[in-house]
C-alpha cells in the first residue's frame, strides 16, 4: 500500500515533457523569443565575420574565396606604430571612467536615500535622469557650446573671475581632453545608473535602521554599516561587468568630442581605431583582427574578475 502511494506521488510530481511545458507557457514564451531572436540575428550570426581576421578578405571574393593568411593581421596590428598609443588611451580612459564613473551613481543613490523631502528627492532624480535620454550628438553639442571660445559659458565665467585673460580652446588642447570626456560621461549616466542601486536600497529591511538608531548610530554610520553591506552583492555584480568592459572606453562620445586631429594622440582608442582603419580605409581584415583582440581580452578580464569575486561569495556564475 505504501509503495503504491509512493509511486502515485512520484507520478503526480513528475515534470511534464518539455514540449508540453512549452505550450503551457506560450504567453511567457512570446515574451522571451523576440529577445532571443534579436540576440541570434544581431549578435551570434554576425560572429561568423571574425573569420575575416584570418583572411585577406575581399568584398568580391567573399568568405569562401578570400585567401587564408593565419595570424598575419594580428602581427601587423601588434607591430603597428600606433598600437601602444591606442592601448594606452583605451586603458587610461577606461580606468578613469571606472574609478570615477563607477562609484558616482552609488554615492548619488546613497545621498538620495537620505533625503526625506519627497518633492525635492523626485526633482533631483528627474534632473539627474534626463541626460541619459539625450543622444551623444546633443550632449557633444552642449559641451562644445559651454567650452566655446566665443561666448562659451565656462570661458566667460573664468574671465569674469579674472582667472584667465584670453578664452581657452579646451577642445583643442590634449591635456584637457580626458577630464572633459570623463566628466561628460559621468554627468550623462550618473542618474540612470543609480536606479539599480536605489532599487537595491529599497529592499533593505527598515528594521535594521530602526534598531541601529535605537543603539545611537548616526545616519552616516547606518549608511556605512547597514546600507552599503546590504547592497554589496549588487555592487560586486556591476563591478564585474565594468571590469569585463574595461576596454570599451567609448565610441560615440570620443568620436564626437575628439574629432579634432590635434587630439588624436590622446583620443584614439580601440573602437575609434577599428572604425577609422576598417570603415574609412577599407582594411576589413586588419580591423577585424584588432576588434577580435579586444573581445578576447575583455572575456579574459570578465572571467578573472568573476573568479576573484567568487572568493568573496558574490559572482555572476
Amino acid at each position: 500500500m505504501a509503495q503504491t502511494e509512493s509511486r502515485n506521488f512520484g507520478h503526480a510530481t513528475e515534470k511534464p515533457p518539455g514540449i508540453v511545458r512549452f505550450f503551457r507557457q506560450w504567453d511567457i514564451q512570446l515574451m522571451v523569443w523576440p529577445g532571443l531572436l534579436f540576440l541570434l540575428v544581431f549578435s551570434y550570426i554576425p560572429m561568423y565575420g571574425v573569420l575575416m581576421a584570418f583572411q585577406d578578405y575581399s568584398l568580391f571574393k567573399g568568405f569562401f574565396g578570400s585567401p587564408w593568411v593565419g595570424f598575419k593581421h594580428f602581427e601587423m596590428f601588434f607591430g603597428a606604430p600606433e598600437f601602444w598609443n591606442v592601448i594606452r588611451n583605451t586603458i587610461v580612459i577606461s580606468l578613469l571612467k571606472l574609478l570615477i564613473g563607477f562609484p558616482a551613481p552609488i554615492l548619488l543613490a546613497l545621498m538620495l536615500n537620505e533625503i526625506r523631502g519627497r518633492v525635492f528627492k523626485r526633482s533631483i532624480q528627474t534632473i539627474s535622469y534626463l541626460p541619459h535620454f539625450l543622444s551623444w550628438v546633443i550632449v557633444s553639442g552642449i559641451v562644445a557650446s559651454i567650452l566655446s571660445t566665443e561666448n562659451g559659458s565656462l570661458n566667460m565665467l573664468l574671465q569674469s573671475l579674472n582667472l584667465i585673460q584670453e578664452p581657452i580652446n579646451f577642445l583643442s588642447m590634449p591635456e584637457y581632453f580626458w577630464s572633459i570626456l570623463v566628466v561628460t560621461d559621468v554627468w550623462k549616466e550618473i542618474g540612470f545608473s543609480s536606479i539599480v542601486y536605489l532599487a537595491a536600497i529599497a529592499g533593505v529591511d527598515p528594521h535594521l535602521h530602526e534598531a541601529a538608531a535605537v543603539d545611537g548610530a548616526s545616519r552616516l554610520r547606518q549608511m556605512f554599516s547597514i546600507t552599503l553591506p546590504a547592497i554589496m552583492p549588487v555592487i560586486v555584480v556591476f563591478l564585474i561587468l565594468a571590469i569585463g568592459s574595461l576596454l570599451n572606453a567609448g565610441f560615440e562620445n570620443i568620436l564626437l568630442l575628439g574629432s579634432n586631429p590635434v587630439l588624436r594622440d590622446v583620443s584614439d582608442v580601440l573602437d575609434t581605431y577599428v572604425y577609422r582603419i576598417g570603415i574609412q580605409n577599407s582594411r576589413y581584415s586588419y580591423a577585424t583582427a584588432a576588434g577580435l583582440f579586444k573581445a578576447v581580452i575583455s572575456v579574459g578580464l570578465l572571467v578573472a574578475a568573476n573568479y576573484l569575486a567568487r572568493r568573496s561569495g558574490n559572482s555572476l556564475w
